[in-house]
Protein backbone atom coordinates (compact mmCIF):
# COMPACT_ATOMS: atom_id res chain seq x y z
CA UNK A 1 0.00 0.00 0.00
CA UNK A 2 3.05 2.29 0.93
CA UNK A 3 4.59 1.35 -2.46
CA UNK A 4 1.55 2.73 -4.31
CA UNK A 5 0.99 6.04 -2.00
CA UNK A 6 4.97 6.99 -3.06
CA UNK A 7 4.00 5.89 -6.52
CA UNK A 8 0.79 7.86 -6.93
CA UNK A 9 2.89 10.82 -5.10
CA UNK A 10 5.58 10.67 -8.11
CA UNK A 11 3.22 10.76 -10.55
CA UNK A 12 1.76 13.73 -9.46
CA UNK A 13 4.67 15.25 -8.38
CA UNK A 14 6.58 14.71 -11.76
CA UNK A 15 3.11 15.93 -14.04
CA UNK A 16 3.18 19.16 -11.75
CA UNK A 17 6.88 19.68 -12.08
CA UNK A 18 6.49 18.90 -16.21
CA UNK A 19 3.53 21.28 -16.29
CA UNK A 20 5.32 24.43 -14.87
CA UNK A 21 8.42 23.62 -16.81
CA UNK A 22 6.33 23.28 -19.92
CA UNK A 23 4.51 27.10 -18.52
CA UNK A 24 7.92 28.93 -19.06
CA UNK A 25 9.08 26.77 -22.11
CA UNK A 26 6.38 28.23 -24.65
CA UNK A 27 6.11 31.55 -22.69
CA UNK A 28 7.93 33.00 -26.19
CA UNK A 29 4.67 32.31 -28.37
CA UNK A 30 3.10 35.13 -26.11
CA UNK A 31 5.68 37.42 -25.20
CA UNK A 32 7.30 37.82 -28.75
CA UNK A 33 3.66 38.15 -30.38
CA UNK A 34 2.25 40.59 -27.93
CA UNK A 35 5.69 42.61 -28.42
CA UNK A 36 5.86 42.86 -31.95
CA UNK A 37 1.84 43.43 -32.35
CA UNK A 38 2.40 46.68 -29.93
CA UNK A 39 5.70 47.45 -32.08
CA UNK A 40 8.16 47.17 -29.19
CA UNK A 41 10.37 45.25 -31.23
CA UNK A 42 10.83 45.19 -34.94
CA UNK A 43 10.79 41.20 -35.28
CA UNK A 44 10.03 40.14 -38.95
CA UNK A 45 7.42 36.86 -39.32
CA UNK A 46 11.00 35.06 -39.63
CA UNK A 47 12.97 36.25 -36.84
CA UNK A 48 10.04 35.97 -34.55
CA UNK A 49 9.62 32.61 -35.91
CA UNK A 50 13.16 32.18 -34.70
CA UNK A 51 12.83 34.01 -30.90
CA UNK A 52 9.61 31.60 -30.56
CA UNK A 53 11.59 27.95 -31.34
CA UNK A 54 14.86 28.94 -29.60
CA UNK A 55 14.04 27.76 -26.26
CA UNK A 56 12.60 24.42 -27.51
CA UNK A 57 16.04 23.97 -29.31
CA UNK A 58 17.78 23.96 -25.93
CA UNK A 59 15.00 22.05 -24.67
CA UNK A 60 15.29 19.28 -27.72
CA UNK A 61 19.48 19.01 -27.59
CA UNK A 62 19.50 18.64 -23.50
CA UNK A 63 16.75 15.92 -23.13
CA UNK A 64 19.41 13.24 -24.32
CA UNK A 65 22.13 14.06 -21.91
CA UNK A 66 19.44 14.74 -19.06
CA UNK A 67 17.68 11.18 -20.37
CA UNK A 68 20.92 9.68 -20.02
CA UNK A 69 21.62 11.36 -16.49
CA UNK A 70 18.33 10.44 -15.13
CA UNK A 71 18.76 6.32 -15.66
CA UNK A 72 22.05 6.92 -14.32
CA UNK A 73 21.29 8.48 -11.04
CA UNK A 74 17.65 8.61 -10.82
CA UNK A 75 14.79 11.31 -12.30
CA UNK A 76 14.63 13.07 -8.72
CA UNK A 77 17.95 14.80 -8.91
CA UNK A 78 17.79 15.61 -12.57
CA UNK A 79 13.99 17.18 -12.27
CA UNK A 80 15.28 19.20 -9.32
CA UNK A 81 18.08 20.58 -10.96
CA UNK A 82 16.10 21.12 -13.98
CA UNK A 83 13.70 23.62 -11.65
CA UNK A 84 16.34 25.20 -10.16
CA UNK A 85 18.46 25.91 -13.29
CA UNK A 86 15.25 27.29 -14.76
CA UNK A 87 14.26 29.52 -12.26
CA UNK A 88 17.41 31.20 -12.34
CA UNK A 89 16.85 31.46 -16.10
CA UNK A 90 13.84 32.87 -16.48
CA UNK A 91 14.51 35.09 -13.92
CA UNK A 92 16.99 36.64 -15.93
CA UNK A 93 15.35 36.60 -18.99
CA UNK A 94 13.49 39.45 -18.43
CA UNK A 95 16.52 41.62 -18.80
CA UNK A 96 16.49 41.02 -22.64
CA UNK A 97 16.45 43.83 -24.88
CA UNK A 98 17.41 43.18 -28.53
CA UNK A 99 16.87 40.56 -30.83
CA UNK A 100 20.30 38.80 -29.78
CA UNK A 101 19.34 39.20 -26.30
CA UNK A 102 16.39 37.25 -26.53
CA UNK A 103 18.17 34.28 -28.65
CA UNK A 104 20.36 34.48 -25.42
CA UNK A 105 17.19 34.03 -23.18
CA UNK A 106 15.40 31.82 -24.82
CA UNK A 107 18.45 29.52 -25.08
CA UNK A 108 19.52 29.31 -21.55
CA UNK A 109 15.64 29.16 -20.23
CA UNK A 110 14.29 26.67 -22.89
CA UNK A 111 16.38 23.48 -20.45
CA UNK A 112 13.00 23.86 -18.64
CA UNK A 113 11.94 21.70 -21.88
CA UNK A 114 14.27 18.83 -21.07
CA UNK A 115 11.87 18.47 -17.92
CA UNK A 116 10.17 15.47 -20.02
CA UNK A 117 13.22 12.99 -20.26
CA UNK A 118 13.60 13.12 -16.16
CA UNK A 119 10.24 13.15 -15.89
CA UNK A 120 9.34 10.38 -18.42
CA UNK A 121 12.30 7.77 -16.97
CA UNK A 122 11.31 8.56 -13.38
CA UNK A 123 8.36 7.72 -13.55
CA UNK A 124 8.62 4.38 -15.45
CA UNK A 125 10.51 2.80 -12.65
CA UNK A 126 7.48 3.14 -10.43
CA UNK A 127 4.92 1.43 -12.45
CA UNK A 128 4.91 -2.55 -14.17
CA UNK A 129 5.19 -2.51 -17.80
CA UNK A 130 1.60 -3.35 -18.57
CA UNK A 131 0.46 0.31 -16.76
CA UNK A 132 3.36 2.10 -18.09
CA UNK A 133 1.68 3.69 -20.51
CA UNK A 134 -1.15 4.66 -18.84
CA UNK A 135 0.79 6.36 -16.10
CA UNK A 136 3.05 8.29 -18.83
CA UNK A 137 0.09 9.03 -20.11
CA UNK A 138 -1.00 10.59 -17.02
CA UNK A 139 2.87 12.41 -17.06
CA UNK A 140 2.49 13.89 -20.58
CA UNK A 141 -0.63 15.74 -19.21
CA UNK A 142 2.03 18.47 -17.97
CA UNK A 143 1.61 19.66 -21.66
CA UNK A 144 -1.31 21.71 -20.40
CA UNK A 145 1.36 23.95 -19.07
CA UNK A 146 1.31 25.03 -23.05
CA UNK A 147 -2.35 25.76 -22.56
CA UNK A 148 -2.18 27.44 -19.27
CA UNK A 149 1.00 29.95 -20.52
CA UNK A 150 -1.64 30.57 -23.79
CA UNK A 151 -4.36 31.50 -21.71
CA UNK A 152 -3.46 33.52 -18.98
CA UNK A 153 -0.35 35.27 -20.24
CA UNK A 154 -1.96 37.39 -21.95
CA UNK A 155 -4.20 38.64 -19.61
CA UNK A 156 -1.08 39.14 -17.35
CA UNK A 157 0.75 40.76 -20.13
CA UNK A 158 -1.87 42.91 -20.97
CA UNK A 159 -2.51 43.93 -16.41
CA UNK A 160 1.31 44.45 -16.20
CA UNK A 161 1.43 46.80 -19.11
CA UNK A 162 -1.66 48.84 -18.40
CA UNK A 163 -3.35 47.70 -21.69
CA UNK A 164 0.29 48.33 -23.58
CA UNK A 165 0.82 51.74 -22.68
CA UNK A 166 3.97 50.76 -19.75
CA UNK A 167 5.37 47.74 -22.36
CA UNK A 168 8.25 47.93 -20.62
CA UNK A 169 6.79 46.14 -17.59
CA UNK A 170 5.91 42.88 -19.24
CA UNK A 171 9.72 42.08 -17.48
CA UNK A 172 7.61 41.36 -14.89
CA UNK A 173 6.25 37.51 -16.13
CA UNK A 174 9.35 36.09 -16.48
CA UNK A 175 10.40 36.70 -12.79
CA UNK A 176 6.51 35.89 -11.70
CA UNK A 177 7.48 32.61 -13.80
CA UNK A 178 10.84 32.27 -11.94
CA UNK A 179 9.21 32.36 -8.23
CA UNK A 180 6.25 29.86 -9.54
CA UNK A 181 9.50 27.96 -10.48
CA UNK A 182 11.24 28.06 -7.87
CA UNK A 183 8.38 26.98 -5.38
CA UNK A 184 7.83 24.01 -7.87
CA UNK A 185 11.63 23.08 -7.19
CA UNK A 186 11.39 22.70 -3.23
CA UNK A 187 8.03 21.39 -3.07
CA UNK A 188 8.90 18.67 -5.12
CA UNK A 189 12.35 17.65 -3.65
CA UNK A 190 10.24 17.14 -0.29
CA UNK A 191 7.66 15.06 -1.32
CA UNK A 192 9.33 12.79 -3.72
CA UNK A 193 11.40 9.36 -2.74
CA UNK A 194 14.91 8.47 -4.73
CA UNK A 195 14.54 5.66 -7.17
CA UNK A 196 16.31 4.41 -10.28
CA UNK A 197 16.78 1.68 -12.89
CA UNK A 198 18.68 -1.44 -10.43
CA UNK A 199 20.34 -2.12 -13.70
CA UNK A 200 21.16 0.79 -15.29
CA UNK A 201 24.49 1.37 -12.54
CA UNK A 202 26.38 -2.00 -14.24
CA UNK A 203 26.35 -0.73 -17.65
CA UNK A 204 28.80 1.11 -19.39
CA UNK A 205 28.20 4.15 -21.16
CA UNK A 206 29.00 2.24 -24.55
CA UNK A 207 26.11 -0.39 -23.33
CA UNK A 208 24.01 2.37 -22.46
CA UNK A 209 23.89 4.36 -25.88
CA UNK A 210 23.63 1.42 -27.29
CA UNK A 211 20.30 2.01 -28.33
CA UNK A 212 20.91 4.66 -30.48
CA UNK A 213 21.92 2.03 -33.55
CA UNK A 214 18.85 0.95 -33.97
CA UNK A 215 16.78 2.44 -36.66
CA UNK A 216 13.26 1.10 -34.58
CA UNK A 217 14.52 4.20 -32.46
CA UNK A 218 14.70 7.26 -34.67
CA UNK A 219 11.27 6.05 -36.27
CA UNK A 220 8.92 6.52 -33.28
CA UNK A 221 11.62 9.55 -33.21
CA UNK A 222 9.32 10.54 -36.37
CA UNK A 223 6.46 9.98 -34.90
CA UNK A 224 7.01 12.31 -32.09
CA UNK A 225 8.64 14.93 -33.97
CA UNK A 226 5.11 15.10 -35.75
CA UNK A 227 2.88 14.55 -32.62
CA UNK A 228 5.22 16.38 -30.05
CA UNK A 229 7.06 18.76 -32.14
CA UNK A 230 3.28 19.64 -34.21
CA UNK A 231 2.05 19.92 -30.87
CA UNK A 232 4.69 22.43 -29.62
CA UNK A 233 4.64 24.58 -32.56
CA UNK A 234 0.89 25.12 -33.05
CA UNK A 235 1.05 25.75 -29.13
CA UNK A 236 2.76 28.94 -29.97
CA UNK A 237 2.03 29.64 -33.71
CA UNK A 238 -1.93 29.46 -33.01
CA UNK A 239 -1.78 32.77 -31.50
CA UNK A 240 0.05 34.71 -34.23
CA UNK A 241 -2.21 33.01 -36.58
CA UNK A 242 -4.96 33.79 -35.14
CA UNK A 243 -4.10 37.48 -34.60
CA UNK A 244 -3.24 37.69 -38.57
CA UNK A 245 -5.81 35.74 -39.69
CA UNK A 246 -8.71 36.29 -37.96
CA UNK A 247 -7.64 39.88 -36.37
CA UNK A 248 -8.22 38.76 -32.82
CA UNK A 249 -6.44 40.75 -30.41
CA UNK A 250 -3.65 38.97 -28.41
CA UNK A 251 -5.63 38.15 -25.62
CA UNK A 252 -8.41 36.10 -27.69
CA UNK A 253 -5.38 34.51 -29.60
CA UNK A 254 -4.26 32.56 -26.36
CA UNK A 255 -7.66 32.08 -25.35
CA UNK A 256 -8.32 30.46 -29.02
CA UNK A 257 -5.23 28.85 -28.84
CA UNK A 258 -5.38 27.08 -25.35
CA UNK A 259 -8.78 25.30 -26.80
CA UNK A 260 -5.97 23.56 -28.83
CA UNK A 261 -3.20 23.06 -26.98
CA UNK A 262 -5.11 22.14 -23.27
CA UNK A 263 -7.20 19.35 -24.80
CA UNK A 264 -3.81 17.89 -26.73
CA UNK A 265 -2.03 17.65 -23.07
CA UNK A 266 -5.27 16.05 -21.29
CA UNK A 267 -5.25 13.51 -23.89
CA UNK A 268 -1.95 11.82 -24.02
CA UNK A 269 -3.48 9.93 -21.04
CA UNK A 270 -5.99 8.49 -23.26
CA UNK A 271 -3.47 7.35 -25.95
CA UNK A 272 -1.54 5.71 -23.26
CA UNK A 273 -4.67 4.38 -21.71
CA UNK A 274 -6.06 2.84 -25.54
CA UNK A 275 -2.32 1.51 -26.43
CA UNK A 276 -2.01 -0.36 -23.13
CA UNK A 277 -5.19 -2.39 -24.42
CA UNK A 278 -5.38 -2.22 -28.12
CA UNK A 279 -2.18 -2.18 -29.26
CA UNK A 280 0.32 1.01 -29.62
CA UNK A 281 0.38 0.09 -33.78
CA UNK A 282 -3.58 -0.04 -33.83
CA UNK A 283 -3.88 3.47 -31.94
CA UNK A 284 -1.17 4.86 -34.31
CA UNK A 285 -2.79 3.80 -37.54
CA UNK A 286 -5.71 5.42 -36.71
CA UNK A 287 -4.61 8.82 -35.21
CA UNK A 288 -1.76 8.95 -38.12
CA UNK A 289 -4.78 8.89 -40.65
CA UNK A 290 -7.37 11.24 -38.71
CA UNK A 291 -4.21 13.89 -38.42
CA UNK A 292 -3.41 13.53 -42.25
CA UNK A 293 -7.43 14.05 -43.32
CA UNK A 294 -7.53 16.86 -40.29
CA UNK A 295 -4.83 19.03 -42.23
CA UNK A 296 -5.93 18.60 -44.97
CA UNK A 297 -9.45 20.35 -43.76
CA UNK A 298 -7.27 23.30 -42.71
CA UNK A 299 -5.81 23.67 -46.36
CA UNK A 300 -7.76 26.11 -47.77
CA UNK A 301 -6.79 30.05 -46.70
CA UNK A 302 -9.21 32.88 -46.43
CA UNK A 303 -10.04 33.60 -49.72
CA UNK A 304 -11.04 37.04 -51.27
CA UNK A 305 -10.35 36.32 -55.21
CA UNK A 306 -11.63 38.96 -58.10
CA UNK A 307 -11.61 36.96 -61.64
CA UNK A 308 -13.24 38.22 -65.34
CA UNK A 309 -16.99 37.34 -65.45
CA UNK A 310 -19.25 37.77 -68.51
CA UNK A 311 -19.14 41.33 -70.07
CA UNK A 312 -21.87 42.99 -71.83
CA UNK A 313 -21.43 43.16 -76.09
CA UNK A 314 -23.14 46.32 -78.61
CA UNK A 315 -25.68 44.30 -80.85
CA UNK A 316 -25.15 47.06 -83.96
CA UNK A 317 -22.75 49.94 -84.38
CA UNK A 318 -23.89 53.17 -82.60
CA UNK A 319 -23.37 56.47 -80.65
CA UNK A 320 -23.16 55.93 -76.26
CA UNK A 321 -25.77 58.12 -75.48
CA UNK A 322 -25.84 57.38 -72.03
CA UNK A 323 -24.01 55.65 -68.76
CA UNK A 324 -24.21 54.94 -65.56
CA UNK A 325 -24.27 51.95 -62.97
CA UNK A 326 -27.14 50.44 -64.23
CA UNK A 327 -27.39 50.57 -67.69
CA UNK A 328 -25.60 51.89 -70.74
CA UNK A 329 -27.48 53.60 -73.61
CA UNK A 330 -26.42 53.08 -77.43
CA UNK A 331 -28.84 54.97 -79.95
CA UNK A 332 -32.13 53.10 -79.48
CA UNK A 333 -30.22 50.13 -77.81
CA UNK A 334 -30.79 50.42 -73.98
CA UNK A 335 -27.83 47.35 -72.43
CA UNK A 336 -28.76 47.15 -68.48
CA UNK A 337 -26.08 46.01 -66.67
CA UNK A 338 -25.83 43.78 -62.91
CA UNK A 339 -24.74 46.31 -60.49
CA UNK A 340 -22.24 45.79 -57.85
CA UNK A 341 -24.60 46.18 -54.93
CA UNK A 342 -26.35 42.81 -55.89
CA UNK A 343 -25.64 39.83 -53.23
CA UNK A 344 -23.65 42.90 -51.21
CA UNK A 345 -25.56 40.99 -48.04
CA UNK A 346 -23.66 38.09 -48.17
CA UNK A 347 -20.47 39.08 -49.47
CA UNK A 348 -18.23 41.73 -47.97
CA UNK A 349 -15.71 41.80 -50.21
CA UNK A 350 -12.25 43.32 -49.39
CA UNK A 351 -12.85 43.59 -45.69
CA UNK A 352 -13.26 41.58 -42.33
CA UNK A 353 -16.28 42.34 -40.96
CA UNK A 354 -17.58 40.83 -37.21
CA UNK A 355 -21.25 40.99 -38.81
CA UNK A 356 -20.82 38.88 -42.21
CA UNK A 357 -22.32 35.66 -40.25
CA UNK A 358 -22.15 31.80 -41.05
CA UNK A 359 -20.17 31.23 -44.34
CA UNK A 360 -19.60 27.74 -44.74
CA UNK A 361 -19.14 27.42 -48.74
CA UNK A 362 -17.49 29.58 -50.83
CA UNK A 363 -19.54 32.38 -52.05
CA UNK A 364 -19.47 34.61 -55.50
CA UNK A 365 -20.94 37.69 -56.47
CA UNK A 366 -21.17 39.47 -59.74
CA UNK A 367 -21.22 42.59 -61.42
CA UNK A 368 -20.71 44.45 -64.90
CA UNK A 369 -18.57 48.13 -64.94
CA UNK A 370 -18.81 50.35 -67.91
CA UNK A 371 -15.69 50.87 -70.03
CA UNK A 372 -17.26 53.25 -72.25
CA UNK A 373 -18.44 56.88 -71.71
CA UNK A 374 -21.07 59.00 -73.48
CA UNK A 375 -20.32 60.28 -77.09
CA UNK A 376 -18.21 57.19 -78.17
CA UNK A 377 -18.54 55.62 -81.11
CA UNK A 378 -18.43 51.90 -80.91
CA UNK A 379 -18.27 49.41 -83.92
CA UNK A 380 -20.96 46.19 -83.37
CA UNK A 381 -19.59 43.57 -80.85
CA UNK A 382 -17.41 45.97 -78.97
CA UNK A 383 -17.31 45.69 -75.45
CA UNK A 384 -19.49 48.24 -73.96
CA UNK A 385 -19.33 46.63 -69.82
CA UNK A 386 -16.42 44.29 -68.05
CA UNK A 387 -17.95 41.43 -66.03
CA UNK A 388 -16.41 40.94 -62.93
CA UNK A 389 -16.74 37.75 -60.46
CA UNK A 390 -15.82 38.43 -56.71
CA UNK A 391 -15.40 34.97 -54.72
CA UNK A 392 -14.73 34.63 -50.95
CA UNK A 393 -14.24 32.00 -48.91
CA UNK A 394 -14.93 32.96 -45.34
CA UNK A 395 -12.82 30.09 -43.70
CA UNK A 396 -14.67 30.48 -40.82
CA UNK A 397 -13.51 30.78 -37.31
CA UNK A 398 -15.78 28.02 -35.38
CA UNK A 399 -15.45 25.46 -38.18
CA UNK A 400 -11.38 26.30 -37.87
CA UNK A 401 -11.33 26.46 -34.25
CA UNK A 402 -12.92 23.04 -34.04
CA UNK A 403 -11.11 21.47 -36.38
CA UNK A 404 -7.91 22.40 -34.79
CA UNK A 405 -9.42 20.96 -31.61
CA UNK A 406 -9.86 17.31 -32.89
CA UNK A 407 -6.22 17.85 -34.21
CA UNK A 408 -5.05 18.65 -30.83
CA UNK A 409 -6.91 15.91 -29.57
CA UNK A 410 -5.14 13.76 -32.33
CA UNK A 411 -1.76 14.89 -31.50
CA UNK A 412 -2.30 14.32 -28.01
CA UNK A 413 -3.30 11.03 -28.09
CA UNK A 414 -0.43 9.99 -30.93
CA UNK A 415 1.88 11.21 -28.34
CA UNK A 416 0.65 8.95 -25.76
CA UNK A 417 0.88 6.03 -28.32
CA UNK A 418 4.52 6.70 -28.94
CA UNK A 419 5.66 6.59 -25.70
CA UNK A 420 3.78 3.40 -24.65
CA UNK A 421 5.86 1.88 -28.18
CA UNK A 422 9.38 3.67 -26.02
CA UNK A 423 8.65 1.47 -23.38
CA UNK A 424 7.47 -1.69 -24.53
CA UNK A 425 10.60 -2.38 -27.12
CA UNK A 426 13.09 -0.64 -24.56
CA UNK A 427 12.23 -1.23 -20.54
CA UNK A 428 15.00 0.03 -18.60
CA UNK A 429 15.90 2.26 -20.76
CA UNK A 430 13.31 4.81 -20.86
CA UNK A 431 15.24 7.54 -19.71
CA UNK A 432 17.98 7.26 -22.82
CA UNK A 433 15.37 6.25 -25.43
CA UNK A 434 12.57 8.74 -24.35
CA UNK A 435 15.39 11.18 -24.20
CA UNK A 436 15.92 10.53 -27.86
CA UNK A 437 12.65 10.50 -29.11
CA UNK A 438 11.70 13.24 -27.09
CA UNK A 439 14.61 15.45 -28.50
CA UNK A 440 13.43 14.46 -31.63
CA UNK A 441 10.32 15.58 -30.74
CA UNK A 442 11.07 19.10 -29.30
CA UNK A 443 13.14 19.61 -32.58
CA UNK A 444 9.89 19.41 -34.05
CA UNK A 445 8.62 22.04 -32.13
CA UNK A 446 11.74 24.10 -32.49
CA UNK A 447 11.63 23.83 -36.57
CA UNK A 448 8.26 23.60 -37.28
CA UNK A 449 7.92 27.48 -36.45
CA UNK A 450 11.21 28.30 -38.42
CA UNK A 451 10.04 26.77 -41.57
CA UNK A 452 6.30 28.50 -40.86
CA UNK A 453 7.29 31.67 -40.87
CA UNK A 454 9.93 30.91 -43.66
CA UNK A 455 6.90 29.75 -45.88
CA UNK A 456 4.67 32.54 -44.86
CA UNK A 457 7.23 35.16 -46.02
CA UNK A 458 7.37 33.31 -49.41
CA UNK A 459 3.96 32.81 -49.68
CA UNK A 460 1.93 35.18 -47.57
CA UNK A 461 -0.08 32.60 -46.58
CA UNK A 462 -0.52 31.31 -43.20
CA UNK A 463 -2.06 27.50 -44.13
CA UNK A 464 1.36 26.67 -45.75
CA UNK A 465 1.62 25.38 -42.17
CA UNK A 466 -0.75 22.61 -42.17
CA UNK A 467 0.58 21.91 -46.04
CA UNK A 468 3.92 21.53 -44.03
CA UNK A 469 2.13 19.46 -40.98
CA UNK A 470 0.44 17.19 -43.69
CA UNK A 471 3.62 16.20 -45.58
CA UNK A 472 5.19 15.04 -42.19
CA UNK A 473 2.37 12.58 -41.72
CA UNK A 474 2.36 10.91 -45.21
CA UNK A 475 6.14 10.59 -44.37
CA UNK A 476 5.16 8.75 -41.07
CA UNK A 477 2.12 6.18 -42.15
CA UNK A 478 4.58 5.46 -45.26
CA UNK A 479 7.52 4.20 -43.20
CA UNK A 480 5.46 2.84 -40.69
CA UNK A 481 3.15 0.80 -42.82
CA UNK A 482 6.49 -0.35 -44.60
CA UNK A 483 7.73 -1.21 -41.69
CA UNK A 484 4.72 -3.39 -40.67
CA UNK A 485 4.26 -5.21 -44.37
CA UNK A 486 8.03 -5.96 -43.93
CA UNK A 487 7.34 -7.65 -40.42
CA UNK A 488 4.19 -9.61 -41.84
CA UNK A 489 6.24 -10.59 -44.18
CA UNK A 490 9.04 -12.17 -42.14
CA UNK A 491 6.84 -13.70 -39.60
CA UNK A 492 4.33 -15.57 -42.10
CA UNK A 493 5.72 -14.87 -45.97
CA UNK A 494 3.49 -17.41 -47.39
CA UNK A 495 0.37 -16.26 -46.06
CA UNK A 496 0.99 -13.05 -47.19
CA UNK A 497 1.94 -14.38 -50.73
CA UNK A 498 -1.85 -16.15 -50.48
CA UNK A 499 -3.09 -13.51 -49.57
CA UNK A 500 -1.14 -10.83 -52.68
CA UNK A 501 -2.60 -14.01 -55.19
CA UNK A 502 -6.09 -14.16 -53.97
CA UNK A 503 -6.44 -9.96 -53.98
CA UNK A 504 -4.96 -10.25 -57.92
CA UNK A 505 -8.17 -12.52 -59.04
Amino acid sequence: MAERVRAATTLAANTTAFMVCFVVWVQYGVVITFLVQRRAYPFTPSEAGWLIGLPVLTGALTRLPVGLLADRFGGRPVMTGILLWSAAATWLSGYADSFWGFVASGLTFGVAGASFAAGAAYTAVWFPPERQGTALGIFGVGNAGAALSTLIAPRVLTALTEGGTQLDRWRLLPRYYALAVLITALVYWLVTTPRRPPEEGRRSLRDRLAPMSSMRVWRFGLYYFLFFGGFVALAQWLVPYYVNVYLTSVVAAGALASLFSLPSALFRFLGGWLSDRLGARTVMYWVLSLCLVLVVLLFPPRVELQAPGSGVAARRPGVVERVNAGEIVVGSDRYVLQESGQGEGRVRFGIHRDDEGFLLLPTTTFHQVPVVQPGDTIASGQLLARGVTLLYFQANRTIFTTIVLLLGVTLGIGAGAVLKHVTAYFPGRVGLVGGIVSMLGALGGFCFPILFGYMLNATGIWTTAWMLLAAVTVICIVWMHAIVRRMMASAAPAAIREVEERSRT
